[in-house]
């Protein structure tokens, strides 16, 4: 009788056979910019998450560096809306703002740089409308407007998350003629359009003002579409490409791992992360052994990045492990 549970009998022993294993360096940490001074708002649907101002973001930055985990992805919050983004590509923005504060205080942390216009738009929306109809070709050159005032913010990652075709090529190019040629792209390439991102709208006050994103981002039944957005995405230049959100797709997330080579991340979002608090404050879970095992999941699936809110706790929890 073959004896399994010989390579279990103690955790020394379940460590040093352990097939897959955590990092903090896996993981990236969101943070939530908003314009204007003194604010240190708690988002209401996600505990623990803040938007900051710049001025505030010393409250949380020495406890991204001291965590241990490769670095943040960034979020603006702008006070002017407009339908053409105009906060989202001016240079004394204030995503571009706390760019250049973070890399001159803390050079070291990988600084990845959410580009989307949804935040900046007075509807919305991740693109230019007309009517009801969001714009696929018309949007194209405001993320590269984008995308190069954010690389000229510093920003070590440009990571375009807004779901129009043809985006990552229009990128690449634009960067590579305004001279950030060595900028990477991290492309949200098999986003789909979920209910789990509900918390993150209040976070980065996004919520479209009329209809859904069911027309640009993914149908959650489809893998084999993921696929294929994937594979056009590597063809057109993107360096790393996600799956978005985790939970739910990991099997996505695995098919991409079985035919991709590059590195892929996955974003374990907003809503993932509410029901996991609001359950750990009832009382109904071990918090610390459900994201564990969440994260666990999640890099035994396939992905090399993990994007989390839970990043700051879960690094102190690999910590106390060493």
């Amino acid at each position: 009788m073959r004896r399994f549970r010989r390579l279990r009998v103690s955790p020394q022993m379940r460590a040093m056979v352990r097939e897959t294993r955590l990092s903090k360096k896996d993981l990236i940490y969101p943070v939530f910019v908003i314009e204007g001074e003194n604010i240190k708002k708690p988002v209401e649907s996600m505990p623990e998450v803040c938007q900051y101002s710049v001025d505030r973001l010393e409250e949380i930055l020495p406890r991204i560096e001291k965590s241990g985990i490769s670095g943040i992805l960034i979020f603006g919050i702008p006070k002017h809306k407009d339908e053409q983004a105009t906060s989202a590509y001016d240079d004394n923005g204030v995503t571009q703002q706390a760019i250049r504060y973070i890399k001159e205080h803390y050079p070291k942390l990988i600084v990845i740089a959410d580009v989307c216009l949804c935040e900046y738009t007075s509807h919305g929306h991740c693109g230019m409308v007309c009517g009801e109809r969001i714009l696929n070709d018309e949007t194209l050159p405001l993320l590269c407007k984008m995308s190069v005032s954010l690389a000229k913010a510093g920003a070590d990652v440009i990571a375009p998350s807004d779901m129009m075709d043809g985006r990552v090529a229009a990128i690449r190019t634009a960067l590579d003629e305004n001279g950030f040629a060595d900028i990477p792209i991290l492309s949200y390439s098999a986003k789909f359009a979920s209910a789990y991102y509900s918390p993150f709208r209040d976070a980065a006050e996004s919520a479209p003002g009329f209809g859904d994103r069911k027309t640009y981002q993914m149908d959650g039944a489809n893998l084999r579409e993921a696929l294929r957005e994937i594979a056009d995405d590597i063809d057109e230049g993107a360096d790393m490409v996600m799956v978005k959100p985790a939970l739910a797709y990991l099997d996505v997330l695995k098919a991409a791992r079985d035919n991709f080579a590059l590195p892929i991340a996955a974003y374990n979002v907003s809503g993932e992360y509410a029901m996991v608090k609001a359950a750990a404050k009832l009382g109904w879970i071990d918090e610390k052994k459900i994201v564990t095992e969440n994260l666990i999941g999640i890099k035994r699936a396939g992905a090399d990045i993990i994007i989390t809110y839970h990043a700051l706790d879960a690094a102190e929890w690999l910590e106390e492990e060493l």
